[in-house]
């Protein structure tokens, strides 16, 4: 069989790293992209950095709890719900690039797929992001929910992880709440630019693959090359249907392909990563009020590839693979984003008014050659495609203190998201091996879409708005009583059209002209010259409108019963209608396609009781009600495919929402400053799961509730400082501290499914729970172990830090097998991950810098993604991911 080259050779990185006694100095710069909040440091006084004491601005919404970088302010201690907070300085110990990978540290999280948090082993619909307050749309076609790695560290302050429901925050919080945070006024102006270059030994300076595109693709916006082709652009509009024969089709086949974008190179050396962001901010004394202004600008470039295994098989015993394929990938990541923050200060009220913007940008090359059936043909596929994601964002948020008594909050914002995916080209040839083919030794593609090879092209796009608003009014009648009210209004739509052809020639096809390279095989004169048409494989409904609106409204109180005993309570009132109807592209209507409407309305209580046992230790209770909505793909009846994860979807416009019963105990121990001890244990019942299932011979993934799954765990944390200054003589230690921050999650799901279980799905004759769902089965995405572990040295009075950070989850469902072949699930086995990160403040040409260097995976661990019963084992899906080594330097004006 053939197969693609075989990755090869070693990257050999080598690192000097400077002896950070003999460089520390007595200030630090700010980590890049972050912004003083405290003055310089008197000598002999913890610097910034090392101040774990020292936190942004963080605010949570229709709460008393309102932190303003006060030093010795502990949030998680004072807040009324359980939070856990990931302050600039956590973020910068780590070096995480975007706030996924360092929200993965925080206890109880776990990061799945391309950047979505998981809390406590719920999957990310059950979880909310929102940023300063407000919620946040997303470009995946996929999701409602944001994908948290299109954030990059450098625009977010700091975040709030809320794990305990509030009535103050939206119905939608199964798993818990992501605030993220940015600031807006400085208390001194600043400039920070930074730099870095990285490896990785899988992928730089290796062999990987890539297409011409445009010239401009290194920006992460192609110069219009990709832009819908004259021909196509016409038909779109003229609501015609290829099916009618009233279509053109070869004038249009003939602008799909070229050069640019259908001739798979190969780079003999795939460059190294890199990045650049510059940040800047200043404030205003305008006599009374202080005016800040704050903005940031950064680029990254990245590569990977990854030689990856696939397979999969239809059988019982999985004795026989339907496919098995070995793909190069390469992925060339581009992310453009940019902040620009404008907030006013007048006596204790703020006005704070944020933009952000974020593009990311994937162009994507795989070659792969394989095996169907186990037969003796190989099929050797290209894939090559562009895909951009792009979030605006912008909101104003507003804090007023009417009366020492009284305050007001209001917030409102717009955000808009897109993802356009044009030209996604899709090429398969094919090889018999058979001495009766006189082409049997060749790859061929006759574009006959079976056994001589296809040939398809798509075209999808996606754009969604969403306008929010909300208001809180706090009353204080008494120091141990405070009220709260509020309401708020949600609005998002979204539209979204995926368009599929496949290009087929006549059975007359010339077998030399079969072996023709893609670019050539399907230019304008062999269309021409051969009759080659296109099919639109998807005529059904290739577009569909969402929309989801939520008016909601809450009263909440906190009081301080004793000086010990205290409970925050509350209820939410959300009325909500979420619609999935697909958009009349043709002219000529076809078949109909079920439509969804869900209007539910629900009362959502919370309470937490926390008793004070002594100053520095205490208990919190917390019993809530919850609730998670259908996602908008997971509405619709219409295949799409997910490239990202290889497999095909299919939505069930029958879903229902799903009610969660939380409840969870807590014991926290602050013993010193920022240090503490904290063991939790945690229960969910929910009724409705939305889960997936896989069904038919082409492994489509589609949607349906499980009549209920039960969830419970717990967690420790430990955080802990330890004084070096007593260790020897050596003045290395004098002024150092050691660092160790632990955490441990315990999950444990099950799905309940009983014999008579009804279940509903859209096309199946079958209405039995148990034809789509096993009894004991764990939720998707759920892995029962995670532990973090961060044990590190640091400097207490400059800028110098050296940590290693251990990751761990264990094995996690990320697909159900196929229900009426009575398979095993498959299961992600997640690598054990081992980073190094060193800060170090050093001073070079009268300027001070921070130097940092990251080393990734240190242990070399693979990714896994298998399907066994013991005796045969599929992989559906495996790679190396390497060792990654990232250097950068930044400094402060």
């Amino acid at each position: 069989m053939a197969t693609p080259l075989k990755l090869a050779g070693l990257l050999l990185i080598s690192s000097a790293l400077v002896a950070p006694a003999a460089i520390a100095q007595t200030t630090s710069a700010p980590a890049a992209g972050s912004q003083p909040t405290d003055p310089a440091p008197v000598p002999g006084q913890p610097a910034k950095e090392a101040d774990q004491g020292s936190v942004p601005d963080i605010s949570i919404p229709g709460s008393d709890i309102i932190v303003t970088g006060r030093r010795g302010a502990n949030i998680q201690k004072s807040a009324p719900a359980v939070v856990s907070i990931l302050s600039s300085a956590d973020i910068a110990r780590t070096g995480d690039g975007n706030i996924a990978g360092a929200l993965g540290r925080v206890t109880g999280l776990s990061v799945v797929g391309s950047g979505y948090v998981y809390v406590r082993g719920l999957g990310d619909r059950y979880s909310l992001a929102l940023l300063n307050g407000s919620p946040l749309p997303s470009p995946e076609p996929l999701k409602r929910v944001v994908p948290l790695d299109l954030f990059p560290t450098n625009i977010v302050s700091s975040s709030l992880v809320q794990k305990s429901y509030s009535a103050n925050y939206p119905g939608e919080f199964g798993g818990g709440v992501i605030n993220l945070t940015t600031s807006v006024i400085p208390a001194e102006s600043f400039v920070t630019v930074s730099g870095g270059i990285g490896a990785n030994d899988e992928t730089t300076a290796q062999m990987g693959y890539t297409y011409y595109g445009s010239g401009s693709d290194w920006t992460g916006f192609d110069n219009g090359s990709r832009d819908i082709p004259p021909a196509l652009k016409a038909f779109f509009r003229s609501g015609e249907r290829i099916s009618s024969g009233n279509v053109d089709t070869g004038a249009i086949a003939s602008q799909l392909v070229s050069f640019d974008n259908a001739l798979v190179q190969r780079v003999q050396d795939v460059a190294p990563n890199y990045s650049a962001t510059i940040s800047g901010g200043t404030s205003f004394d305008l006599g009374g009020a202080v005016l800040g202004l704050i903005a940031t600008a950064g680029y990254s470039n990245r590569w990977v590839t990854r030689d990856q295994t696939q397979q999969n098989s239809l059988t019982p015993d999985l004795g026989t693979l339907e496919n098995d394929f070995r793909r190069v990938t390469t992925d060339n990541r581009i992310i453009v984003n940019g902040l620009l923050g404008v907030g006013l200060e007048f006596g204790d009220n703020k006005i704070r008014w944020t933009n952000l913007y974020i593009r990311d940008t994937l162009k994507h090359t795989r070659l792969g050659v394989g095996h169907r059936q186990e037969t003796a043909v190989d099929f050797m596929q290209q894939d090559t495609a562009w895909y951009e994601r792009q979030l605006i964002d912008t909101q104003v948020v507003g804090e007023f203190k009417l009366t020492p008594e009284l305050s007001l909050d209001v917030r409102g914002g717009f955000a808009n998201s897109q993802r356009e995916a044009p030209a996604e080209l899709t090429l398969e040839y094919v090889r018999t091996n058979s001495a009766s083919d006189p082409l049997g030794q060749y790859f061929v593609n006759r574009l006959n879409n079976g056994n001589g090879g296809d040939a398809t092209i798509s075209y999808s796009d996606l754009n969604e708005d969403l306008w929010s608003s909300g208001i809180d009014l706090s009353y204080r009648p008494t120091p141990e009583l405070s009220l709260t009210a509020g309401y708020a209004f949600l609005n998002t739509s979204r539209t979204s059209s995926r368009r599929d052809f496949q290009f087929t020639a006549p059975s007359t096809f010339p077998e030399g002209v079969a072996l023709l390279r893609p670019d050539l095989l399907l230019r304008p004169s062999v269309i021409d010259t051969f009759d080659i048409v296109l099919i639109e494989t998807n005529e059904g409904n290739p577009a569909f409108r969402a929309r989801l609106r939520n008016h909601a409204g809450y009263g909440k109180f906190n009081w301080q019963i004793t000086p010990q005993l205290s409970i925050d309570a509350g209820v939410r009132y959300e009325k909500a209608k979420e619609t999935v109807s697909p958009i009349q592209v043709f002219s000529t209507p076809g078949a109909s396609l079920a439509a969804t409407s869900l209007k539910n309305d629900y009362w959502l209580p919370s309470a937490t009781v926390t008793w004070q046992v002594r100053p520095d230790m205490q208990f919190r209770v917390n019993a809530s009600k919850t609730i998670a909505r259908p996602q908008f793909r997971e509405l619709i009846y219409q295949f799409y495919f997910d490239p990202d994860t290889n497999r095909r979807y299919q939505g069930n416009p029958y879903l229902q929402d799903s009610q969660l019963y939380n409840g969870e105990a807590r014991f926290e121990w602050y013993f010193a400053r920022d240090q503490r001890f904290s063991l939790s244990g945690f229960y969910k019942r929910i009724k409705n799961p939305i889960e997936t299932f896989i069904s038919g011979g082409e492994f489509i993934t589609s949607f349906a509730n499980a009549p209920k799954a039960n969830l419970y765990g717990g967690e420790v944390e430990l955080q802990k400082y330890v004084d070096l200054s007593g260790v020897g003589s050596d003045a290395f230690f004098a002024t150092r501290r050691l660092v160790a921050i632990a955490n441990y999650t315990y999950t444990k799901s099950k799905l309940k499914v009983g014999a008579d279980d009804p279940v509903a799905v859209f096309g199946s004759s079958s209405g039995n729970a148990t034809d789509f769902f096993r009894d004991g089965a764990p939720l998707t995405g759920q892995s029962d172990h995670l532990v973090n572990l961060q044990l590190g040295i640091e400097d207490q009075e400059s800028l110098s830090q050296q940590t290693l950070i251990l990751s761990y989850a264990s094995k996690r469902v990320t697909s159900r097998g196929l229900a009426n072949q009575n398979q095993p699930d498959v299961y992600e086995r997640p690598p054990i991950n081992l980073d190094f990160v060193a800060r170090q403040g050093v001073h070079l040409a009268g300027r001070q810098f921070d130097v940092k260097f990251e080393a990734r995976n240190i242990l070399d661990k693979d990714y896994r993604e298998t399907q066994s019963n013991g005796t045969n084992t599929v992989v559906y899906n495996a790679y190396r991911i390497g060792r990654t080594f990232n250097f950068s330097l930044s400094t402060t004006f």
